[in-house]
């Protein structure tokens, strides 16, 4: 099959989006279920917002907003472009309705394709190809978050709604001993390196020293989380950080995020599916920083560095489920690579003003659209998140000679 060219990849993103409302009514598209996620009709508003704003208003010789309000209703945290709606109010937009964003999406594809027709011959077509690159990079990772954040607000449901047919899911295969695989101590690079795209936050590549280590060849079972509970690691503070601790005890939290327990022995999992059993043998999802690195410390473990994790998986080796299961957290905290420049403009907030407080996760999830996640992709969140589906690599230091 001839790979797709750039405009063609452009129209299977956009069209991608809009496949993901097949299962979904008006009223699902609206809602919004805590501050951190946002309604599906604001992710397909404000993917449109970032074409309009970043390449219209560039490209478009004459160009005319398709409704003022949007720039401030659409613009998610680029201060540089002026006034945001608060992010906790999304879910208060009952208008503009579901067919009117749809209709906003259709009339800023029609100009990009107008705009993509009339300028790529010319020189500022490479200008032009890296923010259509970067516009779609964005949905994509939008993508991702109106699958999580549906997730968040059907599990908020009494009626336990399924988003896709519950006959369609799969359970896991059982899952073989772990193993840990040993890396020697050196000088490894780190960060993006190649022609294709990577966020700016993965660069610039650079060298840096790792001790040895090793590293679990795959992640962590809901069974083998499910011992940690039982062995009451909740109620023991000797495995949690003093932060975490604290997290503990006003949060009430007992076990991951979507898990209920029917009685002392049978427990379900909400899912896009629906409510179904605990597969057991499947990756443990929706844990917090802090839930990881507790049930890390009560094996006799850590989390491995983001530098030990692009070591591994640059590696040709018997690892699995580096991508495709759940996102992994780290132990590293989100910050700029040395040598780290911010991009001129608006366009400059993407990624390097987050770089405090939050840690990295790597590899990606069920979740990440096909062909988005890579080596070098730097996730990041704040240490208690847990809607998203973030899970555990385990990994030991050995002694250093």
């Amino acid at each position: 099959m001839p790979e797709l060219n750039q405009f063609e990849r452009w129209q299977q993103v956009r069209q991608q989006s809009l496949s993901l409302l097949e299962t979904l009514s008006s009223e699902d598209c609206a809602a919004q279920s805590m501050p951190d996620a946002s309604p599906v009709k604001w992710h397909l508003a404000h993917t449109t917002w970032f074409f309009e704003t970043f390449i219209l208003e560039k490209f478009e010789a004459e160009f005319i907003a398709f409704h003022p309000a949007f720039r401030i209703l659409f613009n998610s945290y680029y201060n540089g472009i002026g006034e945001k709606h608060p992010r906790a109010q999304r879910g208060f937009l009952t208008r503009p309705s579901l067919e009117q964003v749809l209709a906003y999406r259709q009339n800023v594809d029609a100009r990009i394709t107008c705009i993509f027709a009339q300028i790529w011959p010319a020189t500022a077509s490479a200008e032009l190809a890296k923010l259509l690159e970067l516009g779609m990079q964005h949905e994509q990772q939008h993508q991702e978050l109106m699958l999580t954040d549906i997730k968040h607000l059907f599990s908020c449901n009494p009626l336990s709604p399924a988003m896709l047919p519950p006959a369609s899911w799969q359970k896991s295969e059982v899952t073989s001993a772990l193993r840990w695989l040993r890396y020697e101590a050196g000088l490894i690079e780190v960060g993006y390196e190649g022609s294709g795209f990577c966020f700016d936050n993965e660069l610039p590549r650079h060298r840096q020293y790792v001790e040895a280590f090793e590293l679990a060849d795959r992640l962590v079972s809901n069974a083998e989380y499910l011992d940690f509970i039982k062995a009451g690691g909740y109620q023991d503070p000797a495995f949690w950080l003093a932060e975490a601790w604290d997290w503990i005890k006003s949060s009430g939290v007992q076990h991951p995020l979507y898990w209920h327990r029917q009685d002392s022995e049978l427990w379900q999992e909400f899912s896009l599916h629906g409510l179904l059993p605990l597969d057991a043998h499947a990756p443990v999802c929706h844990l917090s920083y802090f839930e990881a690195s507790a049930y890390a410390q009560w094996r006799g473990a850590r989390l491995p560095s983001e530098a030990e994790w692009e070591c591994a998986a640059a590696k040709p080796n018997d690892l699995q489920q580096m991508f495709e299961h759940c996102w992994q957290w780290t132990s590293s905290s989100y910050s700029a690579y040395p040598g780290f420049a911010i991009p001129v403009g608006a366009i400059g907030e993407y990624n390097g003003k987050f770089m405090l407080n939050q840690y990295v996760l790597r590899g990606s999830s069920r979740f990440t659209p096909a062909r988005h996640a890579r080596l070098t992709y730097r996730n990041f969140f704040p240490a208690s998140a847990r809607w998203q589906m973030t899970g555990i690599r385990l990994a030991r230091s050995l002694n250093i000679e």
